[in-house]
């Protein structure tokens, strides 16, 4: 099967869907062709996608209609990550939110201003400066509105159970006009200039342009170049738990001695992953640890390896790697999704039109995903050195090596509260200082800027900011009271 002008992508489960799906939306109109070769499933019912707001762009760009999407995954909404110490160091638990802190101050950030006023006795927390924090620890949803807007950002990402994510992504791919593949295995014919066709089982042969690899095993791009990231735990547990009367919107990040264990809420399910290491920790007793960490009996449990790292060059000849196949990141936040969204945004920025300029292409994708991947690495690299949680496992991660950009990051960071603007940075300034806070570092100064304004103006602005977030909170439904309004069927 000739493919002068097709992509042809391999892989499963909902990467490949999502992937092929925007591919498709985006290609279509250029004439190139989108092929899937699916392999067999491997997500489980206990299987969960934990997305940052980001997602809902791609999905955006694809087609997918939310409703439409939380009732065939029975997914949830989530406004963050709550971290706690279940480790006995007794520190305090802090709140990754997706959203703003506060609002501007005469054209001038809030957040030197906040600064100042801890270090002259304020008493009240970034969180309570916060729309989706305010309503996340108040037990609500929050969806932005006009005013909300002018205030400052409020989003929300999804934990989407990822076997039915699969099937609903799968149905809008063919849709798109998708060319479906299936097959247990494949067999791969090099080429001079990188694989030259794939072969099915059922002896159909593929050829393509370009082929993207999304498997974890890295099939097409092959596991050579691929560079090991650092992390403390290299086995991850994931089951089922009943869900609460009420379903936070929220995931929960439990740091106990041995590792953590994340709680992600579905509509149905707490969808429970526990990360450890297999060099301390027994199976069974990462399951005992897990079950007892979330109080709650377990069910389809399963227990896989991983391995953090990046390749080398996710785009090599004419293979590009795409998800885990380019980056594998820590589970703990949740960034499995972002990594691939990452990817096939700037796949699309560089794909060539025609045969030309391939070698230039692939040398600035290169270079500007892996920077990408370094920056969002950073943030958990600055989480593992930041916390001070007890036992072995934490004890690690503290050890690990530390980036040159991180240290300088939270040197300036604790120096004047500010955080340098490193290029390829797609998280947001308020996640980090969501996470630099959240682990205990108070800015030592502030921007000379925020010494401008009288107290009592700043003190004022404070007081108008903390009643418009209380009273917009009160106007927010709950999560179960959201859900059970947006998955009922439309009509008409």
């Amino acid at each position: 099967m000739s493919g002068a002008r097709a992509i042809t992508l391999v892989g499963r489960d909902a990467p490949l869907w999502i992937a092929a799906a925007a591919l498709r939306r985006a290609l279509a109109p250029a004439g190139v062709t989108v092929r899937a070769v699916e392999l067999p499933a491997e997500a489980g019912v206990a299987d969960v996608y934990a997305t940052l707001p980001a997602i809902e762009a791609l999905h955006v760009q694809i087609g997918i209609d939310e409703a439409a999407l939380l009732r065939s995954a029975r997914g949830a909404f989530t406004l963050g990550q709550n971290f706690v110490d279940a480790s006995g160091a007794g520190r305090p638990s802090f709140l990754h939110s997706y959203g703003a802190f506060g609002t501007g101050i005469n054209g001038g950030d809030f957040f030197p201003h906040w600064v100042k006023a801890r270090h002259h006795g304020l008493g009240v927390g970034l969180d309570d400066f916060s729309l989706t924090a305010s309503a996340a620890l108040g037990g609500r949803m929050f969806f932005p509105d006009t005013d909300s807007e002018v205030y400052g950002r409020s989003d929300y990402g999804y934990h989407l159970p990822a076997a039915a994510y699969a099937k609903s992504l799968k149905a809008i791919a063919r849709h798109l006009g998708v060319e479906l593949f299936e097959t247990a295995t494949i067999a791969v014919e090099r080429g001079d200039d990188g694989i030259a066709a794939l072969r099915l089982d059922d002896k159909r042969r593929i050829e393509s342009a370009l082929f993207a690899d999304l498997t974890r095993e890295r099939m097409l791009h092959g596991s050579r170049g691929f560079e090991a990231w650092d992390t403390p735990g290299d086995r991850l547990l994931r089951a089922l738990a009943p869900r609460p009367a009420a379903l936070p919107a929220y995931a929960e990040i439990r740091a106990s001695a041995g590792g953590w264990t994340g709680l992600f809420p579905s509509l149905t399910h707490i969808h429970v992953e526990h990360v450890f290491s297999h060099a301390s920790t027994t199976d069974e007793a990462a399951r005992q640890t897990a079950e007892a960490a979330c109080g709650l009996p377990l069910d389809a449990v399963t227990i896989r390896p991983f391995a953090a790292g990046v390749a080398a060059a996710p785009w090599t000849d004419n293979v590009i790697a795409l998800g885990d196949a380019a980056c594998v990141f820590d589970p703990a936040h949740g960034f499995a999704l972002h990594g691939l969204q990452l990817g096939i945004v700037h796949l699309l920025a560089a794909y060539p039109a025609n045969g030309a300029g391939y070698a230039a292409r692939r040398a600035e994708y290169n270079r500007v995903l892996r920077s990408h991947f370094a920056r969002v690495a950073e943030f958990q690299a600055a989480h593992h050195a930041l916390q001070r949680y007890s036992g072995a496992f934490w004890d690690s991660a503290r050890a690990l090596p530390m980036p040159d950009e991180l240290a300088h990051r939270i040197d300036l960071f604790s120096a004047r509260g500010e955080l340098p603007p490193l290029e390829d940075e797609s998280l947001p300034p308020d996640s980090w200082r969501a996470l630099l806070v959240g682990h205990g570092i108070m800015p030592q100064s502030w921007r000379p800027a925020a010494d401008r304004l009288p107290p009592d103006e700043v003190k004022a602005h404070f007081r108008k900011m903390l009643g418009f977030v209380r009273e917009a909170v009160l106007r927010q439904p709950t999560h179960d009271a959201c859900l059970a309004l947006i998955l009922q069927p439309a009509h008409g």
